[in-house]
């Protein structure tokens, strides 16, 4: 190994392992993957934000050796791409699941790009290193990753990877945006995250500092000075006389004299003047990103930076209870299934890293309890108990909201109730936002639907009472199950189960209809498969591909073991088992449940954006939904591609994208995808039909491929999408929520499906007062409307409490457009706190001040929540193959 040499203002013990990208002479610094478009074989701030994190991640599987597993070798990730399907199998054991890690740097990564597009900070110069304004940049980048660090601390990792997210394209611009690299600097600025250290030989506004160049490559316009400098962009600020601009054909600034510019954006003389440059400013810039991943490691401890990034293949355990007083055999299950967890995984890789329990009744719901330590979490959920109430409905979806709002992405989150809800108006808003938060949501009932009685008043119940219930576990991708006291506590093994590494497999057709089988797939990757049935089931059976077939018996069958609860069966399936087209046929009165889930680390996620191919930085602008009538992209990112079903397969690959209407399944179109950079990072994409786009509609994804020797693949993602009818961008102020503030939100609402009248309603979530100057809009197509909303925050705000806003779009009077959301995650912070200092550990430490906002806006644009693909190359050799080794004891 060869180290490298440590900045000598800073000396000491400790020591990071860089493993670092083996960079090619192609671009850097365009937002995400979308901008190989325009720069093919790019390497984007998602690559260099991701390379770093997966570097770091490996250097605490080689510090933290895993409990009970022989520590991993440096040796055996030398000469191959760093993949984090690798990392995870290597630490955690073969076949577990990277797909919460990968979804966590998605949402870095995400955030990182959207300082690109997001009209709050897309000309910002302060937030970009741009206008010499490199002092204020230094401020801005460090609030954030302060910022990071108090939401970290709070919990709301979905907040600290925002801020995160933001703060590494500041720290990334430094380097293609400052003549850092032009000083022949070969290390990261040794100052720029230590604010107490000065930034010096900075230029003042008198000292000129480029040439005029009329070409589109400019290596000779730098005036070859020692200070440091920063190129001028478009008009605001306006450019000095004499100075560089950030040039490239969008930058206006560029055709003012001195013409051409300074930025080291990519390697195409279109985009940047620099270009020859290109290669060693991502080098820093990505040893910077490492330092910063580092620091915060450091600041936060290696558990609670294992969450900040979800490096875990564990999901977390939240429970929405019901306390009412004839709800006690509902919570002895919900507490025998928390104590069962608890103690079967403690310790184990699959040990929840997450705890969520919110309480609700008529007429109230919550607090909600959120803890990372199982401890405290059975301890709180043991002093619940079913007092008082009695009558039907409950504040059960207010209860729900508030537990989606705590809960990390990706997660299962568990209903117990025999009521139906007092709060039904919040249907279609805690479904958007099952969706925006990906999060699948099971409804446990101890209550008979048929039954129109009132428990405790002789009113008459509507027998529709829980359809809102069925609309969330639809819109979520979970279920309704109805049972009984008696089998409560059977039926709620469920919850153990559904938080391994589970998917749910496809059926065909979705629902149960009289007289036709339901068929669904079995493919040699998948193993432990379990079928559920439950409803008025009078029979059914099972038939593998072989034509043997299995009744609805208890115990032992030809194809496995039956178990019955009142009307609910579960029926575990033998291993190993014959793949192929299985058959599921169900007599019943109604609609009965069936869902059938199996483990496997073969999987995906997915999201969408919008192509943003007419400015300086081309890329993708990511959204949570499509919206109709505007161009939309999916992008796909397959997990586990490292699965085969016996060593030496090819690689299992994907090659088209089933689309269909939810809840009856029918096929509204194939689309095909084409692979986006190497093969082994699983990363498709495609556009969306605009038939799907033409509507507002709900629908739901299907990948199609074949495993390595042609065998059919087949797996569905787990809640649907919405196309939704108008864009709705909802943007919060910089920094935090004090105590006692009043501060601003700004909204754009627009329409690209035709012309919309439209009632936008707002709601907090706790409620503080909110103000809006935009109540109504008339948007013909193509066009938008502006708000400005107030924000006010009580002096008894909770400190550390996360509050969330949220804006709906709904057509006016009977209109039959479906109501469209936006969610904002604020989070308040004491003044004391917001002055504090993380404590250094060293005297040279970086220090996170606040004098200045940072820029975490925290800006929902119905938002994305999938993950990019991670890969890397260990180096070795000077450039382009060495181990090195990067000194951080100044941390």
């Amino acid at each position: 190994m060869l180290p490298m040499e440590v900045p000598q203002s800073h000396p000491g013990p400790s020591a990071l392992l860089l493993l670092q990208l083996l960079l090619p002479p192609t671009s850097a610094f365009f937002p995400n993957i979308w901008s190989l478009l325009a720069a093919p074989g790019s390497i984007t701030h998602q690559d260099l934000t991701e390379e770093a994190a997966l570097n770091v991640t490996l250097q605490l599987f080689l510090e933290q050796p895993p409990p009970g597993r022989p520590p991993l070798r440096l040796e055996d990730f030398l000469g191959r791409t760093l993949l984090a399907d690798d990392l995870f199998a290597a630490y955690f054991g073969p076949g577990s699941p990277s797909r919460r890690f990968r979804a966590a740097l998605g949402e870095v990564s995400r955030a990182n790009a959207a300082q690109d597009f997001l009209p709050t900070s897309k000309n910002d110069p302060d937030l970009h290193f741009d206008a010499e304004r490199l002092g204020q940049g230094r401020a801005r980048l460090v609030g954030a990753l302060r910022e990071t660090l108090v939401a970290a601390r709070a919990l709301d990792h979905t907040l600290a990877r925002q801020c995160l997210g933001a703060a590494l394209h500041a720290l990334q611009d430094f380097y293609s945006h400052s003549n850092w690299v032009e000083l022949g600097e070969q290390q990261p600025h040794p100052h720029l995250l230590w604010p107490r250290q000065e930034l010096r030989n900075l230029a003042q506004v008198s000292d000129p500092t480029c040439s005029d160049c009329e070409g589109l490559s400019c290596p000779g316009n730098w005036l070859g000075f020692t200070l440091l400098t920063s190129g001028y962009f478009g008009t605001h600020p306006p450019k000095p006389p004499g100075k560089c601009s950030h040039g490239g054909h969008f930058d206006r600034s560029s055709s003012q004299p001195p013409r051409g510019g300074i930025n080291k954006d990519s390697t195409s003389p279109g985009f940047s003047p620099h270009h020859m440059l290109h290669l060693q400013a991502a080098k820093l810039a990505l040893l910077a990103s490492i330092q910063a991943f580092s620091l915060l490691r450091s600041r936060l401890g290696d558990r609670d930076f294992s969450r900040l990034l979800d490096i875990t293949p564990a999901s977390s355990l939240s429970f929405v209870l019901d306390t009412t007083g004839s709800m006690g055999e509902e919570i002895n299950a919900a507490k025998i299934q928390a104590r069962h967890i608890v103690e079967q995984r403690r310790g184990s890789p699959m040990e929840p890293v997450h705890y969520v329990l919110v309480p609700f009744h008529d007429p109230g719901f919550g607090p909600v309890f959120t803890t990372s330590d199982p401890d405290s979490f059975w301890q709180q959920l043991n002093e619940i108990h079913a007092l008082g109430g009695g009558d039907e409905p409950e504040m059960c979806l207010s209860a729900l909201q508030l537990a989606l709002l705590h809960t990390p992405p990706l997660s299962d989150i568990f209903v117990f109730t025999d009521a139906s809800p007092k709060d039904a108006f919040l249907t279609n808003q805690v479904e958007s936002l099952t969706q925006e938060r990906r999060c699948r949501v099971t409804f446990l009932v101890t209550e008979d639907p048929s039954r129109v009685q009132g428990r405790a008043r002789r009113e008459v119940l509507s027998p529709l009472r829980f359809e809102p219930y069925k609309a969330v576990a639809l819109a979520s991708g979970g279920e309704v199950i109805f049972t009984k006291d008696q089998h409560i506590q059977d039926v709620a093994t469920i919850v153990g189960e559904s938080m391994a590494a589970l998917v749910t497999l496809p059926l065909d057709p979705p629902v149960v209809v009289p007289g036709q089988p339901l068929v669904f797939t079995v493919d040699g990757l998948l193993q432990r498969i379990t079928v559920r049935i439950h409803g008025d089931i009078s029979s059914f059976w099972i038939k593998n591909p072989a034509g043997v077939s299995q009744g609805q018996e208890e115990g032992m069958g030809p194809l496995g073991h039956t178990r019955r609860f009142g009307q609910f069966w579960m029926v575990t399936m033998d291993d190993p088992l014959q793949t192929g087209t299985w058959e599921i046929q169900v007599t019943a009165e109604g609609t009965p449940g069936v869902r059938v889930q199996a483990h496997t680390s073969l999987d995906f996620l997915f999201h969408f954006g919008i192509p943003m191919e007419d400015g300086p930085h081309p890329g993708l602008y990511p959204l949570t939904q499509p919206v109709a009538g505007l161009q939309t992209q999916l992008l796909v990112e397959v997990t586990g591609l490292g699965s085969r079903v016996n060593p030496g397969d090819p690689q299992p690959h994907f090659s088209h994208v089933i689309l269909r209407g939810v809840p009856e399944g029918a096929e509204l179109g194939q689309v095909p995808l084409e692979p986006v950079g190497p093969p082994e990072r699983g990363l498709l994409a495609a556009s969306l039909p605009a038939t799907l786009l033409s509507t507002p509609r709900p629908f739901s994804l299907e990948l199609i491929g074949q495993d390595g020797v042609g065998r059919r693949l087949h797996r569905a993602a787990p809640q649907p999408s919405t196309v939704v009818p108008v864009l709705l961008e909802l943007s919060g102020p910089s920094g935090f929520l004090a105590p006692g503030s009043k501060v601003p939100l700004s909204l754009r609402v627009a329409s690209f499906w035709g012309p919309q009248d439209l009632d936008l309603r707002t709601s907090v979530n706790p409620s503080f007062p909110l103000t809006s100057n935009l109540s109504r809009a008339h948007l013909e197509l193509n066009e938008s409307a502006w708000g400005r909303l107030w924000l006010e925050v009580p002096d008894s705000a909770a400190p550390d409490s996360v509050v969330m806003v949220t804006v709906t779009a709904a057509g006016r009077e009977a209109s039959p457009v479906p109501p469209t959301h936006a969610f904002l995650r604020l989070l308040v912070l004491a003044p004391a706190r917001q002055d504090q200092l993380a404590a250094p550990t060293h005297s040279h430490d970086p220090v996170f001040t606040t004098a200045t906002p940072a820029f975490c806006p925290f800006t929902l644009v119905t938002q994305g929540r999938a993950g990019a693909g991670l890969s890397g190359s260990l180096w070795w050799g000077t450039i382009g193959g060495v181990l090195l080794l990067l000194g951080l004891d100044s941390w």
